[in-house]
C-alpha cells in the first residue's frame, strides 16, 4: 500500500511557464523583497556620539554603540562627572523596542520560507497544484494571513523606529549626564546616527504588504471557489488536464 500511495504523488517536473504569470511571477518578487526586508533590519548597528566638556578643560568623547533588536535599557555608557578626572558615571539607554522588529523580521523569515516552498510546488508539480482542490485554497488563505501580517508588522515597526531614533539621537544621550546639567559644562550632540537601512526596511515592509494584498487576488482565482462560479474555467481546466 506504501508503494502505491507513492507512486499516485506525482515527479517534479520543471515547468517555469507558472513563473509568467501573475501568481508565479509576484511571488517571486515576495521572495525578493522578504529577504531585502529582514535583512535591512535584522542585520543593523549604529553608533550616537556625543561629547562633553568640563570647566577646567577636559573633554569626554562618548559613543553608545546599539543594534538589533534594540534592547537599549540593556546598553551602558560612560560620562566624565567633571568632579575629578577619574570619577564617571555610568548610564543606560531607555527602553526596551526589541518586540516589533523581532516581529518583522520573523515575518520576513517565514515569508521567505514559504515563498521558496510555493515556487517549488509552482514550477515542479503544477499537475498536482490544479488538480488538487485543497492546495489552492490553502495558497489563498496563506497569502491573506501574510498580507494582514505584514501590515501589522510593518506599522509596529515604523513606530518602534520612530521610538529607536528618538531614544538613541545624540541629545537623548547627553540628557541624563548630570554634569550636562550645569551651566560649566559645555556639552555637545554629534551628529544623528544614520538610518537609512532601518528607513528602508519600513517601506520593504509596506511593499511586501502591496504585494501579498493584490496577489491574494490571483491566489483566489485558482481555488474552487472562484471557479465554482466561472464554468468556462472550470472546462479550461479540463481541456488541460486532458492536454
Amino acid at each position: 500500500m506504501e508503494a502505491t500511495s507513492f507512486q499516485k504523488f506525482p515527479a517534479f517536473k520543471l515547468d517555469i511557464s507558472p513563473l509568467k504569470e501573475p501568481l508565479g511571477f509576484i511571488k517571486v518578487l515576495q521572495w525578493v523583497f522578504a529577504i531585502f526586508a529582514f535583512a535591512t533590519c535584522g542585520g543593523y548597528a549604529g553608533t550616537s556620539v556625543a561629547s562633553v566638556k568640563c570647566q577646567d578643560g577636559k573633554k569626554d568623547l562618548i559613543s553608545v554603540h546599539f543594534s538589533y533588536p534594540f534592547r537599549l535599557n540593556q546598553i551602558s555608557y560612560k560620562a566624565l562627572t567633571c568632579k575629578n578626572d577619574s570619577v564617571h558615571e555610568t548610564l543606560n539607554l531607555l527602553g526596551d523596542f526589541s518586540s516589533p522588529p523581532e516581529f518583522f523580521v520573523t515575518i520576513g523569515v517565514f515569508t521567505f520560507l514559504y515563498c521558496t516552498a510555493a515556487l517549488v510546488i509552482y514550477v515542479g508539480y503544477q499537475s498536482l497544484y490544479q488538480q488538487n482542490k485543497y492546495l489552492p485554497i490553502a495558497d489563498f488563505v496563506v497569502t491573506a494571513l501574510f498580507a494582514f501580517l505584514w501590515l501589522v508588522s510593518s506599522s509596529a515597526w515604523a513606530q518602534g523606529l520612530s521610538d529607536v531614533k528618538n531614544a538613541t539621537k545624540p541629545t537623548a544621550i547627553i540628557h541624563p549626564i548630570s554634569a550636562c546639567q550645569g551651566k560649566t559644562v559645555v556639552c555637545t550632540p554629534g551628529a544623528v546616527p544614520p538610518m537609512g537601512r532601518l528607513n528602508a526596511s519600513v517601506i520593504f515592509g509596506f511593499m511586501n504588504f502591496i504585494l501579498w494584498s493584490g496577489n491574494s487576488w490571483f491566489a483566489f482565482k485558482e481555488t474552487a471557489w472562484h471557479k465554482a462560479s466561472n464554468p468556462q474555467d472550470i472546462a479550461e481546466q479540463g481541456t488541460n488536464v486532458e492536454r
